[in-house]
């Protein structure tokens, strides 16, 4: 087993995100939207992996990946989850020797843009880049597992306001 250290920020200005090292197109189906017990199907360029987490713990989690035949995550997604209900871009950037990962959602999800940084230990405070607004790590209204059964985008003004 391993842990999953993550903090999540809103995007706040796009405008200061540095160019990016390298992108992929992500979509990303679940099975399991359980918080308890999620179970993802994601195809990442053309790779694909099932992943299981546990129920957060503020930035913590467990976390189990492996990887798939594209044809069978294609397969399960259209099957046991009627499609993919994520589909975003996720450019790689570096603030001070820090690797950020820049969700660019598309589709329903359109106009959402967040920041991710996986941290080795709950202890470490990387420097914040001046593109992140507001840290919405613990808002479970920004996991990909209730953006994937939200049938509403979640609103700009009302991410900028928080």
């Amino acid at each position: 087993m391993s842990k999953e250290i993550e903090r999540k920020f809103i995007v706040a200005n796009p405008d200061l995100i540095p160019p990016s090292s390298k992108s992929h197109h992500i979509r990303q189906a679940y099975i399991s939207s359980n918080p308890d017990a999620t179970v993802r199907i994601r195809v990442c360029d053309e790779k694909a992996f099932i992943t299981v987490k546990g129920r957060n713990t503020g930035a913590v989690r467990d976390e189990w990946e492996y990887p798939v035949p594209l044809t069978d995550a294609i397969e399960m997604a259209t099957k046991l989850c009627g499609g993919f209900a994520i589909d975003k871009t996720r450019h790689i950037v570096c603030h001070e020797g820090w690797k950020w990962e820049i969700d660019i959602f598309h589709g329903r999800h359109k106009g959402l843009m967040l920041a991710e940084i996986e941290i080795p230990d709950i202890e470490s405070n990387p420097p914040l880049p001046p593109f992140v607004g507001l840290e919405v790590t613990d808002d479970p209204r920004y996991y990909n597992s209730t953006l994937s059964i939200s049938t509403d985008v979640i609103d700009k003004q009302q991410m900028q306001n928080r």
